[in-house]
């Protein structure tokens, strides 16, 4: 694990294509090695915390209208926008979001993405009921919500995903908006909705939280939920 702090969106987005890229050579060899006998390589994962200066990355199943604002606004607000390869829609990444990009090899674990998915959204569960909220999940939206019951009143997300899954090996992740300036969703159609809102740890607490209280007690939740140990390495 490797916290990178705030970070550009491009390089972090080059470091996760580079992390694929390796294991997924590795995957290569593992393959060639068993026509020949010789013992396969383990694959690593890795997992990235960070946070990004205001940028919009958009889905490659997404719309570019969902995109409210033009070159020049983007400009205005201090903001970057990037079409990226990870499933879903648009959404926004700022100051005071704790950003997670594993990049894990699902063969070490549960080769199933739906499931991989669902595991990230229970860590993130669990680690908000800590701060006394309950969160949960909607049908056919993926991402964590409160007041996600059916028929209740104003459902509001907390945490987008998306990713990508080369060969079992994802990468891109979850955004949990922690201390998260929300005016910046009101340049988007976020994640292609249009009738839900969105929300913030700090926003529903009333208070702000450290992100690095946030990634201390996420960390245990992964480790569990992944059946994972995590060696934290300097970035």
């Amino acid at each position: 694990m490797q916290r990178l702090g705030r970070v550009e969106y491009a390089p972090t987005w080059q470091y996760q294509e580079e992390l694929l890229a390796a294991t997924l050579a590795v995957k290569t060899r593992n393959r060639q090695a068993e026509d020949t006998g010789a013992a396969p390589e383990s694959t690593p994962n890795y997992l990235l915390f960070c946070e990004h200066p205001p940028v919009y990355t958009l889905g490659k199943s997404g719309k570019p209208e969902h995109l409210l604002l033009d070159e020049a606004g983007l400009v205005a607000h201090g903001a970057t926008y990037h079409h990226i390869n990870r499933g879903g829609d648009i959404t926004y990444h700022g100051p005071g979001q704790l950003v997670g990009y594993p990049i894990l090899d699902l063969e070490n674990f549960k080769p199933d993405i739906h499931h991989y998915l669902r595991t990230l959204e229970e860590a993130v569960i669990r680690l908000l009921a800590e701060y006394g909220l309950t969160a949960g999940r909607i049908a056919g939206l993926t991402g964590v919500w409160l007041d996600f019951e059916e028929g209740a009143p104003n459902p509001r997300k907390i945490c987008a995903m998306g990713v990508k899954c080369s060969r079992w090996v994802t990468m891109h992740g979850f955004a949990l908006n922690v201390n998260t300036d929300l005016s910046y969703f009101g340049y988007i159609v976020p994640c292609g909705i249009t009738d839900k809102a969105v929300t913030s740890l700090q926003q529903e607490l009333g208070r702000e939280v450290p992100l690095r209280e946030i990634e201390d007690r996420l960390l245990p939740h992964l480790a569990e939920l992944m059946g994972a140990e995590i060696v934290e390495n300097a970035a």
